[in-house]
């Protein structure tokens, strides 16, 4: 069997061990052919591949990123996509896919395999919003990038008395700023899910100096005031319909300075959060996840996707994973708010 594999969306840590796991396993135990679509669906959109072997896969285990590229296109908003990747994959003998990616990545997957193209996926966000899985690679590394981000701002913010605002990944969910508030003693923790009261989370803030330390807020990009939209750089749409988010960590300091009379400083985290090497438990993770996944290839399972349920690798329907996102529940965001002003 010939097998392509790509990844698409926003590039995270474990991606390649992934790859290395379904090429390795592939070949040494099934006896598969592999080729690497370039740049996520724009790969089999456009016919762009490289040589994906035993040799290209060496060494590649503690690298970020993705051998491979990555993208946000989407085949289904341009003219006759879907065809084009159909016919070059028949002209390539690509028999199946392994589709490495996100909601939107294995939305697509979804779609085409109900179009008749065989398809497996492999969960990738370090947002950890996708259902049907317990955890993504990539999201412990993110984490851990943020939570040493903030417990190295605990000591600068202390020496000058200011409040320091970590402005983190999170759109929809906010597990990440759950996770790496909690892990990094934050004194506010401000997420998606839930609109927060600029006053109360000022009151937080001067009940935290009052304590002759000085405050740290988590805030999520997606998080949102109670009476105000959600702030971006501009409305700019990739080609899955997303706004471009960033500036609620900045216009959030500006709040707080105004309201306590106290500096405050804005510290966005961005894409330091996505590269680099991944954590061990991510690397284990992805190269379950990629062990599995050529398994379920190698079946004839198509239309599934890989996922981490308690401690078992189970394979579940493309559809339950894309059907709605995963968020922070309200007991869990409970349980933060006993540190909240602290």
């Amino acid at each position: 069997m010939r097998i392509g594999v790509l990844t698409g969306g926003g590039d995270c840590p474990g991606l390649n061990a992934v790859i290395r796991a379904v090429v390795r396993k592939g070949i040494s135990t099934y006896g598969h052919e592999f080729v690497g679509f370039r740049d996520g669906w724009r790969g089999p959109l456009e016919g762009t591949t490289r040589e994906l072997g035993i040799a290209q896969v060496r060494g590649i285990l503690p690298r970020g990123g993705t051998i491979l590229g990555s993208s946000r296109t989407n085949p289904f908003k341009i003219d006759g996509g879907v065809e084009k990747i159909k016919s070059n994959l028949a002209d390539l003998g690509v028999d199946a896919l392994v589709a490495i990616g996100g909601e939107d990545t294995l939305g697509v997957a979804s779609k085409l395999t109900d179009l008749g193209v065989n398809v497996v996926g492999v969960p990738k966000t370090i947002d950890n919003d996708l259902g049907a899985t317990d955890y993504t690679f990539g999201f412990d590394t993110a984490v851990n990038i943020a939570m040493e981000a903030i417990d190295r701002l605990h000591t600068t913010a202390e020496s000058h008395h200011r409040t320091l605002v970590v402005e983190v990944m999170g759109r929809h969910a906010g597990w990440i700023a759950l996770h790496a508030g909690l892990a990094g003693g934050a004194n506010v923790i401000l997420l998606p899910e839930r609109n927060f009261d600029v006053d109360q989370v000022a009151g937080y803030v001067e009940k935290r100096f009052q304590t002759q330390y000085s405050p740290i807020v988590v805030v999520a990009e997606g998080a949102q005031p109670l009476d105000g939209q959600m702030v971006t750089h501009n409305q700019e749409l990739d080609s899955f319909g997303h706004v471009r988010l960033g500036g609620i960590g900045q216009w959030l300091a500006e709040q707080l300075e105004a309201k306590t009379g106290k500096e405050a400083r804005t510290v966005v985290l961005g894409h330091i959060q996505r590269g680099g090497t991944p954590t061990a438990f991510d690397r284990v993770l992805a190269t379950r996840f990629g062990l599995q996944a050529i398994d379920a290839v190698n079946d004839g399972d198509f239309g599934k996707m890989v996922a981490l349920q308690g401690t078992d690798i189970v394979r579940v329907p493309l559809q339950d994973a894309t059907r709605e996102l995963k968020t922070v529940p309200v007991e869990r965001y409970t349980e933060a708010e006993v540190f909240f002003g602290s």
